[in-house]
């Protein structure tokens, strides 16, 4: 069992972040938890890359004097699963808002699918999601987007090293993904439906790599507090 000095001194943390938390809300869980346990005032606890709440899998959470380390594990590539609904958009890309646009679907085929995956594998440009935790002019995207304001965004070069559609069920297409640092998924699939002449809004996410760090390898928040010493 990892002692206080261990999570002081600085630990690599990998947790299986629940649907709908904030990467924020898992931090301040184990950092309270990790206090709790061994009587700590004061830790810093931070995590290497945002997961959305819709999405889930694979967060690095480092403590103490490992959180120096949190912008090389940031830099890492990182791999994703999930599934695209081809059809619909949404204002935020997936389903944090609901669809308020339909387009035919009746020309795609499974060869149409798999002859546009190469447009969007090596460095492409990509524009991030309104709804999105970006900063302009020192305010987050998303506060611009809720409260109806137009706003300019510059797209970003991304690198998307793999791109592979595992399966197709009708409307939804299950991929994987392994792309850089600032990848969107959410525009991914976004892109991807226009690439199509449709829509495609991402239904599902799920993180499962970063760098050499395996989701497989991961805790749930419950199953680590369940390994920390216990407090009368």
């Amino acid at each position: 069992m990892k002692t206080k000095e261990d999570y002081l001194n600085g630990e690599v943390l990998l947790i299986d972040k629940p649907l709908t938390w904030t990467s924020f809300q898992a931090v301040n869980k184990l950092r309270w938890e990790i206090r709790h346990a061994f009587d700590i005032k004061k830790i810093k606890v931070g995590h290497a890359g945002t997961l959305d709440p819709l999405a889930t899998g694979l967060l690095v959470i480092c403590t103490g004097k490992m959180t120096k380390q949190i912008n090389i594990f940031q830099g890492q590539v990182k791999e994703y699963t999930g599934t695209f609904v081809l059809g619909g958009t949404t204002p935020s890309f997936d389903l944090e808002t609901e669809v308020n646009e339909t387009f035919p679907t009746d020309h795609i085929t499974d060869d149409l699918i798999q002859n546009t995956i190469p447009q969007f594998i090596g460095q492409i440009n990509q524009f991030p999601p309104v709804f999105s935790a970006i900063k302009k002019d020192g305010k987050r995207l998303y506060e611009f987007a809720r409260a109806g304001e137009e706003v300019e965004i510059k797209s970003r070069q991304v690198e998307i090293t793999e791109f592979e559609i595992t399966e197709i069920n009708q409307l939804e297409l299950h991929f994987k993904v392994v792309c850089s640092k600032g990848t969107y998924i959410r525009s991914l699939a976004n892109d991807f439906g226009k690439a199509l002449n449709s829509g495609a809004h991402l239904s599902s996410l799920r993180r499962t790599r970063i760098g050499d760090f395996k989701v497989d390898d991961a805790l749930t928040p419950e199953d680590f507090i369940a390994n920390l010493p216990s407090k009368a």
